[in-house]
């Protein structure tokens, strides 16, 4: 029995003695071949990481430029039915209203022109076609064609409504008629 303690302890002296080797052989210097190719794979991975980065710099830039932009779409949305009416009360009033309530009529059109204002400055354009225009789809909404003598075919021969853009982007198209005149326009002479 006591030759099997004795045993055993040399069984530890060689383990020892086989982790001291293997130490040691970690602690030699990796080849240059090695060294070049870990290299190589770390500048890899910087370089994935600071393009990544960068577009998450400029996808943060993008979205805070949209969102100041286009962030008060939905309020300039919910305004132009304000616009629309004061415009609509303005139209209906005739000239013997006009004369006795000056001031209210005065009233209301400053309220127009600083609620234009506001959007102006918050870069909200009004699009109001004149009549003769050419139709354009991506800013004018056709709400009605009619034949119209001495227009163009495809021209705006009435608007209904004005559209409005924020930014460039449309908010809601202008409501306009179209000629669908085919006969050739007469010219004066």
């Amino acid at each position: 029995m006591n030759e099997d303690k004795f045993d055993s302890l040399d069984n530890i002296e060689e383990l020892e003695a086989e982790l001291e080797a293997q130490e040691l052989a970690d602690l030699e210097p990796p080849s240059a071949e090695v060294l070049e190719e870990e290299n190589q794979q770390l500048k890899d991975r910087l370089m994935r990481a600071m393009a990544e980065t960068e577009n998450m710099r400029k996808r943060g830039e993008r979205d805070r430029r949209e969102a100041e932009a286009y962030g008060g779409t939905k309020l300039a949305r919910d305004l132009l039915s304000v616009h629309d009416n004061l415009a609509r009360a303005l139209e209906n009033i005739d000239d013997a209203l006009r004369e006795q309530h000056s001031s209210l009529t005065e009233g209301l059109e400053l309220t127009q022109r600083e609620l234009l204002s506001v959007f102006e400055k918050h870069k909200i354009v009004k699009i109001e076609p004149a009549n003769g225009d050419k139709f354009d789809p991506k800013l004018h909404q056709a709400m009605f064609e009619a034949p119209v003598p001495n227009t163009v075919k495809g021209t705006v021969i009435q608007t209904m409504a004005p559209g409005f853009t924020i930014a460039g982007r449309l908010i809601r198209a202008a409501q306009v008629g179209v000629s669908s005149n085919t006969d050739p326009v007469k010219s004066e002479d």
